[in-house]
């Protein structure tokens, strides 16, 4: 792996690595994004965040809101599958900006990058709802990546305030013991707000993400429109796409 950039910036150091043609943004030594504009499906968390989009049909996805951009891996998933009308990222760090635009390549007319506090950002934002509200604040310590914002009741309603009535929440969580941590599984007010929930892992790391659906939709569905997608067919064939899949029912996550 080769380094292609990187510099130290009030304390902290920031590089990207190339692995092929991959390039992989690291804070302080942690891994924050993995992109390859040749192979988009990463094989990681990044897949996550993307693939909830297909719990609803082809075209549904208009507006999307993206906490957290990193290096924008999602956001280039999203424009390379999905295809909505917009996406809007929010990214507090400058240097990650500067890295997504510069070696990402998120520099496209349908997706604004804001520098922003996250929380100060959505609490102020009066614009149109979103289809898709992407969670991936995260922060670093002792060299291990740590969720930037509780996932409590009051940031499910400031979410939810910004969904469309059909919308959803994806968020990402360290782990399934800190999803299950969540306002989801304690208070029933944020429980109610959503007909379905799922949790999705994959093997390579320990990373749950919580997707909060405001329709009825089922695992099947979501696999059966990734197959209409050739490069995502392909991808499930060979293994270079896996997921794990479970439904939250009840407070309860199951097979």
């Amino acid at each position: 792996m080769a380094i292609l950039w990187k510099k130290q910036v009030n304390g902290t150091r920031y590089e990207v690595r190339t692995a092929g043609n991959s390039r992989r943004l690291y804070s302080d030594g942690v891994f924050h994004s993995q992109y390859n504009p040749t192979a988009p499906v990463t094989g990681s968390v990044w897949d996550l965040l993307m693939l909830p989009a297909f719990f609803y049909p082809h075209g549904n996805i208009k507006r999307v809101l993206v906490l957290g951009v990193g290096g924008g891996a999602v956001i280039q998933q999203l424009r390379h599958f999905v295809q909505p009308d917009e996406i809007i990222g929010i990214e507090r760090d400058p240097v990650h900006l500067y890295v997504a635009r510069r070696f990402f390549g998120v520099a496209q007319e349908n997706v604004e990058l804001h520098e922003a506090d996250a929380l100060q950002w959505i609490n102020e934002y009066e614009g149109p709802p979103f289809d898709m509200v992407i969670d991936d604040l995260f922060g670093e310590r002792d060299g291990e990546p740590i969720r930037a914002v509780s996932a409590d009741a009051p940031w499910f309603d400031c979410l939810s305030r910004h969904l469309t009535r059909q919308g959803m929440l994806v968020i990402n969580f360290a782990s399934s013991k800190e999803l299950r941590q969540s306002a989801y599984f304690s208070d029933h007010r944020v429980e109610r707000r959503f007909k379905t929930a799922f949790q999705l892992t994959v093997p390579l790391c320990d990373n749950a993400v919580g997707v909060f659906l405001r329709r009825e939709s089922g695992s099947q569905t979501m696999r059966d429109r990734l197959k209409k997608i050739p490069t995502l067919e392909t991808a499930l064939r060979t293994k270079k796409l896996r997921y794990n899949i479970r439904c939250i029912i009840k407070k309860k996550i199951v097979e």
